[in-house]
């Protein structure tokens, strides 16, 4: 069965990137080579170490409860909360004997093709630079903090870390079909802001969620989202909020069933099918939809961040 990369596939070298495929402008720092990758980790202030402690402490006030049971075992395991941005040397040789994987700095945001490369070969890219205080609440593009205490502790959890590799090599056949947005709204809807159905209650695992304090409230509790089963043909299929809260959230029932659906999903004649451009808003709820919680849209209706509307 054609699946959701191709395993005949040589993933050990650096995929081109056809003709024709589109991808964000980035321009590549002289000091990196093709693979993006920085000599070397930063070497952090001590008040760079500050602001990680204090995002930190920030987090876990609000976390217990409302983050994955998995995602709380991977910080405890990884010791994230020790003092300081961690040691990616240190952090990746716990995490490799734990699932294989390993961090590596980069300077900014990276080419897809490159990104996708590197989670194929179990290496999560992070970024090599913390915030500032006066970007302490929110910043454009994702920094030491988001990448490694929002990602890395779910890549303690062996199914969830089989599959950002799996994530990683559909690139390769995304590329092929010219389907990148609809791969990148998969990884939006489960890494970046999914949820998950525990004993207790709906949890958060994605990372967009876990790192930020607002959102961590707003997807498990607020009235305004949808909350939505997953169901990864219609979640190709639809667009996302990149600069404010979720209008919608999707929902798995375990990492195992996250994996069922997507690596073991035929994504062949899914990619011949969807068309260029997203079918649904983000707000859209649809009569396949399994829907948890129909959201007000209260807080997107009154304007969202830009109106200084009120997550409820």
């Amino acid at each position: 069965m054609a699946t959701l990369a191709d395993p005949e596939t040589d993933y050990t070298a650096l995929p081109d990137l056809p003709d024709g495929v589109f991808t964000a402008p980035l321009a590549k720092p002289s000091h990196v080579g093709d693979d993006w990758l920085e000599p070397s980790q930063t070497q952090y202030s001590s008040e760079d170490h500050a602001i990680w402690d204090d995002l930190f402490v920030r987090q876990m006030e609000l976390l217990p409860g409302r983050a994955a049971s998995a995602f709380l075992q991977g910080l405890e395991k990884l010791d994230l909360g020790k003092g300081g941005v961690p040691d990616f040397g240190a952090m990746s040789e716990e995490l490799t004997a734990l699932t294989g994987w390993s961090v590596v700095p980069v300077p900014m945001l990276i080419p897809d093709h490159v990104f996708f490369w590197h989670l194929a070969n179990r290496r999560f890219p992070a970024g090599n630079f913390i915030r500032t205080r006066e970007t302490f609440d929110y910043i454009q593009e994702p920094d030491v903090f988001h990448d490694v205490f929002g990602h890395v502790p779910m890549l303690t959890d062996p199914v969830f870390a089989d599959y950002m590799q799996e994530y990683g090599r559909a690139g390769w056949k995304a590329m092929r079909y010219n389907r990148l947005k609809a791969l990148g709204s998969l990884y939006w809807y489960t890494v970046e802001f999914g949820l998950i159905e525990e004993p207790d209650g709906i949890k958060a695992y994605g990372a967009g969620i876990l790192s930020g304090p607002t959102e961590a409230v707003f997807a498990v509790e607020g009235e305004s989202p949808n909350r939505i089963m997953l169901n990864v043909d219609r979640v190709m299929r639809t667009d996302y909020v990149i600069s404010d809260l979720q209008p919608t959230y999707f929902v798995i029932e375990s990492f195992e069933d996250l994996y069922r659906q997507t690596v073991e999903r035929d994504f062949d004649r899914l990619y011949r099918n969807l068309p260029a451009g997203f079918t649904y808003a983000n707000s859209a709820v649809i009569d396949v939809d399994n829907v948890l919680n129909r959201g007000t849209q209260e807080y997107h209706l009154r304007g969202g961040a830009g109106s200084g509307a009120k997550p409820v």
